[in-house]
């Protein structure tokens, strides 16, 4: 995990998005809450619909670095708050996304762990029902399996399948170098023409030929 963090923090979702275009990505209206935005682990997953004590339970079951990921039916209801973000520092968690409410955000806008929710709202759930843990869930509009590893900076949050992630960290690699590159002929002067083949994908795509957009040397 530590060698897959190092890479993580040379590039940013939006290349790994563009290594692939089928990766799920989680709604835009799931946002960060706190001071801490960038999430690498894999995902705990949580089921509970107006009743946070599953969050609880995870919260004190997740190992150290796990995500805790909360299929909350995408209701304005809190499942977590500031004393959920206080244990899960204590418990050496990664980050908490919740698809439903969040609340303390007077805390929690300060917290180094990365805390995302789709709403905020005073009003908390109950602590009546178990939920389920790990278990497959959907958050953000997205399937999310226990152990997937779960991605986020300030453009999104990304689920991918663990088996993939060495792959696609080459990939989205080799992306942001030629995007280096790009970027330095642009501050140089040049043209975004004479940075990518525009021209000859224009012409393909008027033929109905099959093409891609490419950086040029």
């Amino acid at each position: 995990m530590e060698r897959l963090a190092a890479g993580f923090r040379s590039i940013d979702t939006t290349a790994l998005c563009d290594a692939d275009k089928s990766l799920r990505v989680m709604d835009s209206a799931i946002r960060p809450r706190s001071a801490g935005i960038r999430i690498l682990g894999p995902a705990f997953t949580v089921r509970c619909y107006g009743d946070f004590f599953a969050v609880l339970r995870a919260i004190e079951t997740a190992a150290p670095g796990d995500i805790v990921i909360v299929d909350g039916g995408s209701s304005e209801i809190a499942l977590a708050g500031e004393l959920f973000a206080r244990g899960a520092l204590v418990r050496g968690l990664g980050g908490i996304i919740v698809d439903g409410g969040y609340r303390d955000i007077g805390y929690v806008r300060d917290c180094e762990l990365p805390i995302y929710s789709r709403f905020i709202t005073p009003m908390a759930g109950t602590t009546t029902e178990l939920g389920e843990l790990q278990v497959r869930v959907t958050c953000g509009g997205v399937p999310v399996h226990p152990g997937d590893l779960i991605l986020a900076d300030d453009e999104g949050i990304v689920v991918v399948d663990p088996a993939r992630v060495e792959t696609l960290l080459t990939a989205a690699t080799a992306i942001k170098q030629a995007e280096a590159r790009v970027i330095a002929k642009l501050d140089a002067g040049a043209t975004l023409s004479d940075c990518l083949g525009i021209s000859a994908h224009t012409e393909a795509l008027r033929k109905g030929e099959h093409s891609a957009l490419e950086f040029l040397a």
